[in-house]
């Protein structure tokens, strides 16, 4: 279990950080100018360890859920089926956020259409910051 939560921790690190230096760090320079070619520079780096960091908080999430907790009890009303299903339900809309941009917002992005994708870099930071707050239910014990 520490194996894999280290793994899960290290890829929520690079999941996480990467998108908060792309909020924080590119968007604001390619809003001020209206160039979206920060951004893309950005995304073609970050891609190459960011979606296999996500794969790896994926893989150990799921492994490590059905040791807290049988996969029949997932939709159970317990602390730690509730933990689960958000996981799940974070995993989802990060899953809808990116074929979102992936088929929608990134082809066609050009200066005009840079908000957009801001707005969605938002989104896809503030569901990888939930992913870490509901994580942290797992050893605290709840939510909040």
């Amino acid at each position: 279990m520490r194996y894999l939560l280290f793994l899960h921790l290290l890829g929520a690190s690079v999941w996480v950080g990467g998108h908060l230096v792309l909020l924080f760090g590119v968007l604001p320079k390619a809003l001020r100018g209206r160039d979206p070619q920060p951004v893309r520079q950005f995304e073609q780096l970050y891609e190459r360890i960011g979606i296999p960091a996500l794969i790896v908080q994926v893989v150990t999430g799921l492994w490590m859920a059905s040791l807290w907790l049988p996969h029949a009890q997932w939709l159970g009303d317990s602390p730690v089926a509730r933990l689960v299903q958000g996981k799940l339900l974070l995993l989802g809309l990060t899953a809808l956020l990116g074929l979102h941009a992936r088929l929608a917002l990134i082809p066609r992005l050009d200066g005009e259409r840079l908000p957009q994708l801001g707005l969605h870099i938002l989104l896809i930071t503030l569901t990888a910051v939930a992913f870490v707050w509901v994580g942290a239910g797992f050893r605290f014990g709840g939510l909040f």
